[in-house]
């Protein structure tokens, strides 16, 4: 019975994505997401493997939350280069799985990088790399930082450790908006996080790809969020049990995989998702 209703919250999904904006990713040069002001546009990018999130704002300002897989920076460049992206800003590591050093310096001189921000534990290893990247500031994120991005936009460290699948856990917070990007998964971090206030997230990017045991259904009851994305991996494949969770949730799940690169674009009271799918195989 629950994989007949896994089945039919997956129809569900994949039918109900019309309340979105599609494009054919592959037949457009350029996006201009026209933020004005009090606007932002967060997308998670379309990529073969890993995790890449770009934020932008109306003040022209770009982050970038990790880089994607080891192999897929010509990718990303490309990605950016649709985006109208130039320069980057800041360029938050959210843990060591997400860390290829040759990779963030060429995005660093590419992308002319002013902020790096990651682990204590990445940081200080970086630190003695800075000549590489001597123009860059080296931040690190604690538990409990907060941290102003853009105007009306900031952030909250919910959980930083450095175990094994342990990382960066913060919030975005946009006027009535919130966006929870979690990286662990343990029992440990979870055990944390169900004691900090979710009863408000938006947009929730799951950890660790779905992957199984990475989330449990108490937490995905604990956020229930409107809309949750699953990065896609080469590696690894996303726990149906863990969809379906998420579904169960009411939560409009979009997968990388299957709907390409993702762009939600926020005002002050509203949001609108856009996809701009890639051809790629079927998702399964």
């Amino acid at each position: 019975m629950k994989w007949l209703l896994l089945m039919a919250a997956i129809f569900f999904q994949f039918t109900s994505i019309v309340s979105a904006s599609s494009f054919e990713y592959g037949n457009v040069e350029s996006i201009d997401l026209n933020l004005n002001d009090h606007e932002i546009a967060v997308t998670f990018l379309g990529l073969g493997d890993g995790e890449a999130t770009l934020i932008q704002g109306s003040n022209g300002e770009n982050i970038l939350v990790n880089m994607g897989g080891e192999e897929t920076g010509e990718d990303l460049s490309e990605i950016l280069k649709t985006y109208g992206v130039k320069e980057v800003s800041t360029l938050i590591i959210t843990n060591r799985q997400n860390l290829f050093v040759d990779q963030l310096t060429q995005i660093i001189s590419k992308y002319n990088v002013k902020k790096l921000i990651s682990t204590p534990e990445i940081t200080n290893e970086l630190k003695n790399k800075k000549e590489s990247f001597p123009e860059v500031e080296v931040i690190s994120w604690n538990e409990g930082t907060t941290q102003d991005l853009f105007p009306d936009l900031y952030a909250e460290v919910l959980f930083a450790g450095n175990g094994e699948n342990e990382g960066i856990d913060f919030t975005l917070k946009f006027f009535k908006h919130r966006i929870f990007l979690m990286t662990s998964s343990s029992d440990y971090v979870e055990e944390n996080l169900l004691k900090k206030t979710l009863d408000d997230v938006t947009i929730f990017k799951v950890p660790n790809w779905a992957i199984e045991d990475s989330l449990s259904e108490k937490l995905i009851q604990y956020v229930n969020p409107q809309i949750s994305i699953l990065f896609e991996s080469e590696q690894h494949q996303p726990d149906p049990d863990i969809i379906y969770d998420l579904q169960d949730t009411w939560s409009e799940v979009f997968f990388t995989k299957k709907h390409g690169t993702i762009t939600i674009k926020f005002t002050e009271n509203n949001y609108e998702v856009f996809t701009f799918p890639v051809e790629k195989e079927d998702y399964s």
